[in-house]
């Protein structure tokens, strides 16, 4: 098995910034996406459908979700006096909540691009349920169903012969 990476551990303050800064980037691809494709289609297509409508709905809605939970992870705690706390869950952290809503936002923005050149590419959208059902998978059910019997300590083996003298006793 591979070494573990040590990672270099980061001020309260820095950890604060870089989620600012994640927040607003991530933020400006999907408002730039948003307004790229709107413009295009409007522009280009003359028509704007009902079909067109819901798509852009649920992609707002997606992006609505992203931002307010990225919001919500990175929330800063102060004290009474203004001095910071806790910063909030790191966004840039390998593995972490915020890695998978950003690549959400990253795979929600490529197909809405990618969609100004055909609409069915929208159905790249049904990848994200499929990568949240990996995930779940990967995660949670694997390590659910997979896990190796528990291994008897000396310990358990004592346990194990008392309740045999004590049958045998009460025999």
């Amino acid at each position: 098995m591979a070494p573990k990476r040590k990672f270099k551990a980061k001020g309260a303050r820095q950890i604060l910034l870089e989620n600012a800064v994640t927040v607003n980037f991530y933020c400006n691809i999907a408002l730039g996406a948003t307004v790229f494709n709107t413009v295009i289609a409007v522009v280009c297509y003359k028509s704007y459908g009902v079909g067109q409508f819901c798509v852009h709905f649920l992609i707002s809605l997606i992006y609505t979700a992203c931002y307010r939970i990225t919001k919500s992870i990175s929330r800063p705690t102060y004290s009474k006096h203004t001095q910071l706390l806790d910063p909030g869950i790191d966004l840039n952290m390998e593995g972490g909540v915020g890695e998978h809503i950003k690549d959400i936002v990253i795979m929600t923005s490529i197909t809405q691009l990618l969609a100004t050149i055909s609409n069915y590419f929208w159905f790249l959208l049904l990848l994200l349920p499929a990568r949240a059902l990996w995930l779940l998978c990967k995660s949670i059910l694997r390590a659910w169903l997979f896990q190796g019997a528990p291994e008897h300590t000396e310990q358990d083996e004592k346990k194990r012969k008392k309740m045999e003298r004590k049958m045998k006793r009460h025999q």
